[in-house]
């Protein structure tokens, strides 16, 4: 499974695999627990390949960060925990990311990247590679469940 189907709901923990799509929004699953939930519009919903972290040069795909931590880990998990101290997360990124904009990527933003790095690590979910096909799919069911909503 690629990130074009892993997302992050606003206001739960952790993140969901999208299932399907329905009249009001769509059907994830936890991938915490496997509860499945029914996610409304309404609800801040991002899909990890859609993700970037601000360098001093560019924006960095979560993917890329993703890969970065996998080859430096040998595709294990951190040996830093997103629970360990602000300084620590700091070290870490910085040794993944040399140049990130310290400006604009906070704490919170580091703690989440790690989180939801060794939550894929757990899933086995460890292919950061891009997936033209699944991407349009995933964009062009959003599309559509947008024109439903009436946001189009």
């Amino acid at each position: 499974m690629s990130l074009d189907k892993i997302l992050s709901i606003g206001g739960k923990p952790g993140l969901f695999k999208l299932l399907t799509q329905t009249r009001a929004g769509f059907v994830a699953e936890s991938l915490l627990d496997g509860k499945k939930i029914t996610v409304g519009f309404k609800n801040n919903v991002s899909v990890l390949s859609e993700i970037a972290i601000y360098t001093l040069d560019a924006e960095i795909p979560l993917r890329e960060v993703f890969k970065k931590i996998q080859e430096k880990e040998n595709g294990e998990k951190t040996p830093v925990s997103h629970k360990d101290d602000k300084l620590k997360l700091e070290e870490y990124f910085f040794e993944i990311l040399p140049n990130y904009d310290e400006d604009r990527v906070y704490a919170s933003d580091i703690k989440k990247v790690i989180q939801w790095y060794n939550m894929l690590q757990e899933q086995g979910i460890t292919d950061f590679e891009v997936k033209e096909e699944v991407k349009e799919e995933v964009k062009e069911e959003v599309k559509e469940a947008t024109k439903e909503e009436g946001g189009e």
